[in-house]
């Protein structure tokens, strides 16, 4: 949340350990987004009504500038789960480092309709016309996603609205539900309460069985206490994803500072658990992404906020250079294992462009990357960028576009390809620990290509890498560990395996500070 002229992030922390246990609400603070400082945690398990667990929830400022969390809590060792509140003990200090859980919680309990062990994260609240606060809550019926609705006067005292807000059968649970309003026609983003002309509305699940962040856009029926999904949206697993990656978890907020809509996920480990207990720490938050809607109305689009640009440092540019089929161009004089790349490729004709196979039509993105990865020559594509790789290619993770010819139209597919970004065999000895796990992650990009170009921006921090497609139509986050590919010998080249040649039209690089830790 933004409160008095500071962000203020709440993450779910393990102060015990670098495995999943003990989960507190950490607490840090930044003017910028960018550079943070770690304040005392802001909730901990102390009270009946949380005594085993503080979990996942929301911030909500109420009228009076006067900030309040929602937060589930477990009360009991079979995982029974309750919604409780807390507010600041001080709002006079600007860090807010200490939290008040009243002895009225929990303010939320199950009833006879609710499973009381997938009922959590409460998402921030909005305020209708009627005078009503309304917030939704994540769970199940069944194998049916449930997003709960409650209503209120007082933030106190709520109400279970008799149906969801939005339900899908087959699902399974669903967890830190999200609902927000977007303007259409404009990149200003909305206060949570917004409703009115031009404004659709998001409705976002993290959904447990598949561990990804799926969205719908649709439109709110406020006096049908209804979230209704637009007709051509896919509602579920074969959706939309703000991330086709390892994304999970993520949560917007209003900005009221720069008048924006900021979205934030997490990216957990994809190491093994050994190696996490080794390095002690696992999970990243990644770079906070502006989210605005897509001029076509069908989709978002994801940009990192601005001040990571403050981070930038030597930069390097390469324009109109030609790549023929099984070419790699050396990106040199910036740090390869920390950068900002933007590249826009460009090419002279579709022709080449491979034929989409029909059997393929049942395959998601991730699957066909994973069958036609970067060294698969193909006729427009394979092309892109070899992020973090080593000097002679033990090892590397490639970020790439490949095009196919459709019956009645052309597929642009991205794909960021994990699988040769170690040489380290990394297997757990751990019981209950888990493989390295390293997918080809790939997600297609809505996008006309009567221009005969595509951009990719990519952000390469280390064990991270963050693509954004066509101005950030399509996402992609790689976790990725190599052994070579480090510090200063990892090396960053752009690459054409197609036999269409591909033209470098512009390409920008910057080496990336490290952000320091905030002044007082």
């Amino acid at each position: 949340m933004y409160f008095n002229g500071y962000y203020h992030l709440f993450y779910q922390y393990n102060p015990k350990g670098a495995v999943w246990g003990n989960i507190v609400w950490a607490h840090s603070v930044s003017k910028d987004l960018i550079n943070w400082k770690k304040v005392p945690h802001a909730i901990y398990p102390s009270k009946p009504f949380d005594k085993y667990g503080c979990w996942s929830g929301s911030a909500t400022i109420l009228p009076g500038n006067k900030p309040v969390i929602f937060y589930t809590g477990i009360i009991d060792q079979n995982q029974t789960q309750v919604q409780n509140y807390a507010v600041p003990a001080n709002l006079s200090d600007p860090y807010l480092t200490e939290w008040i859980k009243p002895d009225n919680n929990p303010i939320i309990v199950p009833d006879k309709y609710v499973n009381k062990t997938t009922f959590r994260d409460p998402t921030t609240a909005w305020l209708g016309k009627d005078g009503y606060w309304r917030t939704t809550i994540g769970g199940r019926r069944k194998h049916r996603g449930m997003s709960f609705l409650y209503r209120s006067k007082d933030f106190i005292n709520w109400v279970r609205v008799h149906h969801p807000l939005h339900s899908k059968n087959g699902t399974g649970n669903w967890e830190c539900p999200d609902f927000f309003p977007i303007a259409v026609g404009s990149k200003n983003g909305l206060d949570t309460s917004t409703i009115g002309q031009n404004v659709k509305h998001v409705f976002k699940v993290s959904l447990d069985l598949t561990r990804y962040d799926y969205y719908t856009l649709g439109t709110y029926f406020p006096e049908k206490e209804r979230y209704v999904p637009d007709k051509d949206m896919v509602d579920g697993w074969e959706g939309l994803r703000y991330d086709y990656g390892n994304f999970y978890a993520s949560k917007s907020f209003f900005d009221p500072n720069k008048n924006r809509r900021i979205l934030w996920g997490w990216a957990n480990e994809s190491d093994s658990t050994d190696s996490d207990v080794k390095k002690g720490w696992a999970g990243v938050q990644l770079i906070p992404r502006t989210v605005v809607l897509d001029p076509n109305g069908k989709q978002l689009l994801q940009w990192p906020i601005e001040e990571l640009e403050t981070l930038r440092g030597d930069k390097v540019e390469l324009n109109n250079k030609k790549i023929l089929k099984g070419e790699k161009v050396g990106i040199k004089g910036i740090t390869a294992a920390q950068a900002d790349v933007d590249v826009t490729f460009s090419f002279d004709s579709l022709d080449k462009a491979e034929p989409f196979d029909p059997s393929w039509e049942n395959l998601n993105g991730e699957k066909l990357c994973g069958l036609k990865g970067s060294t698969v020559h193909g006729g427009l594509g394979p092309f892109g960028l070899l992020t973090l790789a080593s000097e002679n290619l033990e090892e590397y993770t490639p970020v790439f576009f490949r095009i196919f010819k459709a019956q009645d139209k052309h597929k642009v597919l991205l794909c960021s390809d994990a699988s040769r970004s170690s040489i380290v065999e990394d297997k757990t000895s751990m019981k209950d620990g888990r493989d390295a796990w390293r997918p080809s992650f790939g997600g297609f990009v809505n996008i006309d290509l009567s221009s005969k170009k595509l951009s990719l921006r990519s952000l390469i921090d280390n064990s991270v890498v963050e693509s954004f497609a066509a101005g950030g139509k399509t996402v992609i986050t790689s976790r990725v560990y190599p052994s070579l590919a480090i510090y200063d010998n990892a090396r960053l080249f752009a690459f054409n395996n197609g036999t269409e040649a591909v033209k470098i039209e512009s390409l920008t690089a910057w080496s990336m500070n490290r952000p320091k830790l905030m002044n007082h």
